[in-house]
């Protein structure tokens, strides 16, 4: 009875053990460095564990810093909301409209369309629309919306070779049936009646050979597999979704959360070092996604279902019966949405309008648009465009309102715009926002009380391994973090730490900050570990080890391709061979 008391309040007794397990620190040592080391340790040991709801979690350092009397209130309350903050509001703008008017299925099913019906074909083509989609929503708004869409095409594939073996074993049947009438004629009904003793019951084959291969059911609905195959490819597109969503959004700035955390973090650091923005990201990070995308698909696609190359590259042949009927479900999806509408067409000029602006801004090979404002250097961000195309959603018409006069004339009285306030706010991420605000204050706490200095200078020994292979433990490191902490925490933690290391053991800050960035993403064992893990896991196909084997091995090729991105093509991009002049030198200081 006890100890279910314990576990009922478990987290209740974690904050206070917390608290006081780590209060010698700030009494014993008196310094502004430890009092900020016990802030530190607290928020992280309440954002791992969840303790706290995430969000109320980063409200801490606005409570404690003043407290310790390491930033006035003030300062504090400053940090939680930055550039960010704009950036991410224009971009909920945009995947508001998307999702409203229903132009991010359109776009999945195209793509699909495109690619072909071949199953093998078929799971790369759900990859690549959903990569090309979480570059502009977020991970989990992709997910969900083209989990409903692959769990329709997956069924009816399995439907239709129900159907096919059904009537091939009906028309076998009718077959035989019309054979033993033949023999009956010709041989007499003697010889008749000793083959009907012999003859098989209609179908029972089918039955036994369909019973051994049942043998496990959907946890969610119940119901019994056709085929282990079946399974397989149900097991098969499910992941595919839950990874693609996660690579693609390493490809822009705002693809995702931890994208957008380090960008800020990096900006507020590092202000004189202006190289980083939307262009120069897509850059590097476009061709890392797409190798990552690639070994990620033919890792499932072994896994689950092996690869038979003539089945992959057959050309002229006429489609199976399952080819069909997928084609038909995905046509039909399509058909369902209709041409496309005014309100789509205007929110995707907006989206390619946004996605241009913020190539173009300042894309470094040649002078960008930003230089009409030559005048006020840097003033002029991505979030700016964000703001612009954002407004422009609350601004341009999507339909008039009409109203009934008493008379019972029909009049038009307003407009409604491509979104409403109230659908803004039903979308935009308020607790994301307040998590990364409370990384910014921890981060500037940091800085302010001189801890970043003190692990900075803690950590200068390490410079005496070779480089990648702190670039790799590193890396490892935030992977295996990642997994069993979210994602934003997990970055808002490490950034203030690996900062002050890149410094200290005179490295480029982007050579180790930009891999950590990367596979701060790279959350792919469980089904708590991200949302849209979560997503696909609830559609009752997969088992934990499904995805424990599965995402170790895209896990491994993620950390992989990151090492080769930043020794190949990343390196010359930004000179990480040197160290830059925008990164300040370290002094050596000890913590009283």
């Amino acid at each position: 009875m006890k100890l279910s008391y314990v576990l009922v309040y478990r987290r209740f007794l974690l904050v206070i053990l917390s608290v006081l397990v780590f209060l010698p620190l700030p009494l014993v040592l008196h310094s502004k460095e430890a009092e900020c080391a016990y802030i530190l340790f607290i928020v992280a040991i309440f954002w791992i564990t969840e303790a706290l709801p995430l969000s109320v979690t980063a409200l801490l350092p606005g409570l404690m810093f003043p407290l310790f009397g390491i930033m006035p209130s003030t300062q504090v309350a400053s940090a939680y909301f930055k550039d960010f903050h704009l950036l991410l509001i224009g971009v909920i703008c945009l995947a508001t409209s998307i999702e409203k008017w229903n132009l991010h299925k359109r776009i999945a099913l195209r793509m699909v369309m495109m690619v072909g019906v071949n199953p093998v074909w078929l799971t790369l083509g759900f990859m690549s629309s959903t990569a090309f989609l979480s570059m502009w929503l977020s991970n989990t708004s992709t997910a969900a919306m083209v989990m409903p869409i692959v769990e329709a095409v997956a069924q009816q594939i399995i439907n239709a070779e129900a159907e096919a073996e059904a009537t091939q074993m009906t028309y076998l049947n009718e077959s035989a049936i019309h054979g033993l009438e033949a023999d009956e004629t010709a041989i007499g009904p003697e010889t008749n009646e000793k083959t009907e003793k012999m003859k098989p019951i209609p179908g029972n084959d089918a039955v036994e050979t369909s019973s051994k291969m049942d043998t496990e059911k959907n946890s969610v609905t119940g119901t019994k597999y056709r085929t282990v195959k079946d399974h397989m490819m149900c097991k098969l597109m499910c992941l595919s979704v839950a990874y693609s969503s996660t690579i693609g959004g390493l490809t822009t700035i705002t693809g995702t959360s931890t994208n957008l955390i380090f960008n800020e973090h990096f900006n507020s650091r590092y202000p004189d070092c202006r190289c980083l923005n939307f262009g120069s990201w897509f850059l590097f990070s476009f061709p890392l996604a797409i190798i990552l995308l690639f070994l990620s698909w033919i890792w499932l696609q072994w896994l689950f279902l092996g690869f038979n190359f003539k089945e992959m590259f057959k050309c002229g042949k006429t489609k199976t019966v399952k080819e069909k009927a997928c084609a038909d479900v995905i046509k039909q999806e399509y058909e369902k949405l209709g041409p496309m509408r005014y309100q789509e067409i205007v929110t995707l000029v907006i989206f390619i309008t946004m996605a241009l602006l913020w190539f173009s801004r300042d894309p470094g090979f040649i002078p960008g648009w930003t230089q009409l404002f030559s005048e006020y250097p840097g003033f002029v961000t991505d979030s700016t465009v964000a703001l612009i195309t954002g407004l422009l959603f609350f601004l341009i018409p999507a339909k008039i309102l009409t109203k009934t006069t008493s008379t019972g004339e029909i009049v038009a009285f307003d407009y409604s715009p491509l979104i409403t306030w109230k659908e803004f706010q039903s979308f935009m991420p308020w607790d994301i926002a307040i998590l990364v605000g409370g990384g910014f204050a921890l981060a500037d706490g940091c800085q302010v009380s001189g801890l970043s200095i003190w692990i900075g200078n803690k950590l200068s020994p390490l410079g005496s391994l070779p480089l990648w292979l702190i670039i790799l433990i590193s890396s490892l490191i935030v992977t295996s973090l990642t997994e069993v902490a979210s994602n934003p925490a997990t970055i808002t933690i490490l950034l203030p730490i690996l900062s002050p290391l890149a410094e200290a053991i005179h490295v480029n800050p982007l050579r180790i900050l930009l891999p950590s960035t990367l596979c701060t993403s790279f959350a792919f064992l469980l089904p708590v570990a991200n949302p849209p893990n979560a997503i696909v896991f609830s559609y009752g196909h997969l088992k934990v080890i499904d995805m424990v084997k599965a995402g170790l091995g895209v896990n491994i090729l993620g950390v992989a391709v990151v090492m080769l991105a930043i020794f190949t093509w990343i390196e010359p991009m930004f000179d990480l061979s040197t160290y830059p002049h925008w990164a300040p030198e370290i002094v050596n200081q000890t913590m009283p």
